[in-house]
């Protein structure tokens, strides 16, 4: 399957060892600083790969090749527009977290897929790991009875050198903050795992330790599901000195289940009152990562070219990258207004938070 990549920054090497992980065809890689994309195949010894091409604009490539499917992991403002032109030439997509920066692009995005007969994958790895695929399995076999609550907690560190390394960071138009950036796969999980109906959303956010930014570093709401259901959400970029954990907990009725680690990889917690022997393999299991991205970017991209080939939507299709963008936009638009917001949001985007803090 002929592939490309537009955007060799910090999260590419993670999609370019997918793509040799499942064999795609690598055809192209796309950036605007050459040097992105020399260092990128260096790392992984395609520099030397005559048939490999570079390009610097995304447009040229896309028109000058043909290609089945395509990465995108540019700065995230840049998402939504060249996720729907290469839509718009039949090409499938995968797309970096978040899938677009307001609710309106993100509906484009759905829309067009659809009119077009296109995948769209947004890149919500973390739903592949081998600790939340276990809790998934017990949700959705009921072992946990009737949900009680539930909360995600990213405490993580960035410090200058890294919003330093890449300009469009930290700013409303190419990035947002913690929440958007850094906390938006737990954001995503937690969503998912609690019955993805959102009623209401009240959300607080503040600016403490990053002033050279434009947006928040510590972010906390309250979630109101559907079901009846509530959440916490605590999400920050200042904890010194380094990444602490990211952890998702779940009550219910039956079961207790904490999942921790860097990013979701560990099961810290697995107590259900039905427990058999086969419960004993979840209890402290862990999963090496090498990084807090996880090892979750081959399992989706198998499952994109599974769909592809197969006809059928992605296991994280753009739905569920909508539903992830659309609970961090609500926490933003509550601390706008200082009140609750009702979902679903019908129009709010990153950009109406510029001068907040």
């Amino acid at each position: 399957m002929k592939y490309a990549l537009i955007g060799c920054g910090r999260i590419a090497t993670n999609h370019i060892k997918a793509v040799i992980n499942n064999h795609l065809e690598l055809v192209a890689v796309c950036d605007v600083i050459p040097e992105h994309m020399e260092l990128l195949l260096e790392k992984h010894d395609l520099n030397k790969t005559t048939s490999i091409k570079r390009y610097t604009d995304y447009k040229k490539m896309i028109e000058e090749n043909e290609l089945e499917l395509v990465g995108i992991a540019t700065e995230s403002g840049l998402h939504a527009e060249i996720a729907l032109y290469c839509i718009e030439h039949n090409i499938n997509v995968i797309i970096e977290k978040p899938m677009a920066m307001s609710i309106e692009d993100a509906d484009k995005i759905i829309q067009l897929s659809e009119e077009k007969g296109v995948k769209v994958s947004a890149c919500h790895q973390n739903r592949f790991n081998i600790a939340v695929q276990e809790m998934r399995k017990a949700l959705e076999a009921g072992r946990f009875g009737k949900l009680s609550h539930g909360s995600i907690h990213v405490r993580w560190n960035r410090n200058k050198d890294y919003y330093t390394q890449a300009p469009w960071r930290g700013t409303w138009a190419q990035d947002g903050g913690a929440l958007m950036n850094q906390c938006i796969h737990g954001i995503d999980l937690l969503r998912w795992m609690m019955g993805d109906e959102i009623e209401e959303v009240y959300g607080v956010t503040r600016q403490q330790f990053h002033s050279y930014l434009e947006a928040e570093d510590v972010g906390m709401a309250v979630v109101k599901f559907r079901n009846g259901a509530i959440a916490t959400i605590e999400g920050t970029t200042n904890v010194y000195p380094k990444n602490l954990e990211e952890t998702l907990y779940l009550f219910g009725e039956k079961g207790t289940v904490k999942l921790g680690g860097k990013s979701t990889n560990n099961i810290d917690v697995w107590n259900f009152s039905d427990e058999t022997d086969a419960d004993q393999n979840n209890k402290g299991l862990e999963e090496v990562t090498s990084n807090v991205y996880g090892n979750g970017h081959t399992s989706l991209y198998a499952d994109v070219i599974d769909a592809i080939k197969n006809d059928r939507k992605p296991y994280v299709d753009a739905n569920a990258g909508k539903n992830a963008l659309e609970l961090v936009l609500a926490i933003y638009q509550s601390q706008k207004e200082g009140k609750a917001v009702q979902l679903p949001l019908k129009k709010f985007a990153s950009v109406d938070m510029v001068g907040e803090f």
